[in-house]
């Protein structure tokens, strides 16, 4: 589902998907396997809260319930067009507003068979759903790692996750002052790159995926720094970490 306004997408969506049999599946693992999913595929573009996703180059799906709701639709119905969206996106190219470039479309089949089921069952619990997921559901898709990447010889590596969700592979940093080169090798299809700022630094590295090595040179005094990735949404779905430079 990526750009257009939620109430063109949803009643475009309403015209061209049968939604007999569909229900809302509500078991664990369904929804465990459906967020897990839902981080690594779709976070980087679209808004659902209760998923800590915060992209923003695609609808907002926690909006698109709410209006879906104002329509007249059940959940389950939102289900099968959420379904059907993954199976058959939206290729109507969108434009950004602020920078008047294309926005990217959404590539179909992300995810096929029972996995595409799984996130749009997620999808439709999650959307506009006060409060917050418990248990197993709320440990599912998180990316935030914990591991310090460290410096060595005027070098800090710090690559993305391998499977494309909004992470990189450390969640902080440390580097001595002076010259520093930051690679940033992204082994996935989502585009990403790294980028830091802080302390009259402001430098981002090419837009790079599919085993490219995005890479800045700057000039670091003690302090702390911000890494993060300046693809749209990316940054604003916890896409970066903290570089501190002692």
């Amino acid at each position: 589902m990526s750009g257009g306004r939620v109430r063109t997408v949803v009643l475009a969506a309403v015209a061209m998907v049968s939604l007999t049999g569909c229900q809302l599946k509500d078991d664990g693992d369904n929804l465990v396997n459906g967020k897990t999913l839902f981080a690594e595929k779709c976070a980087a573009c679209h808004e659902l809260a209760r998923a800590g996703a915060k992209g923003v180059t695609g609808p907002s799906l926690d909006q698109a319930w709410q209006q879906s709701e104002k329509d007249g639709f059940g959940r389950s119905t939102f289900e099968g067009l959420v379904h059907k969206q993954i199976l058959q996106p939206n290729r109507r190219p969108q434009v950004d507003p602020a920078t008047g470039k294309d926005l990217p479309l959404m590539p179909p089949k992300l995810v096929t068979g029972e996995d595409a089921e799984d996130v749009a069952a997620y999808v439709a619990y999650a959307a506009a759903r006060p409060g917050k997921d418990s248990g197993r559901l709320a440990d599912a898709g998180q990316q935030k790692s914990d591991a310090v990447a460290k410096a060595e010889n005027g070098t800090l590596d710090i690559p993305t996750v391998e499977s494309g969700a909004l992470a990189y592979q450390f969640g902080s940093a440390e580097a001595p002052a002076g010259q520093l080169t930051i690679n940033s090798v992204n082994a996935s299809s989502v585009d990403h790159n790294i980028a830091l700022e802080g302390d009259g630094v402001d430098e981002q590295g090419d837009v790079v995926k599919d085993g490219g090595t995005s890479t800045i040179q700057v000039d670091v005094s003690p302090g702390e720094y911000t890494f993060y990735c300046s693809v749209p949404g990316h940054r604003e779905g916890g896409m970066e970490g903290k570089l501190t430079v002692k």
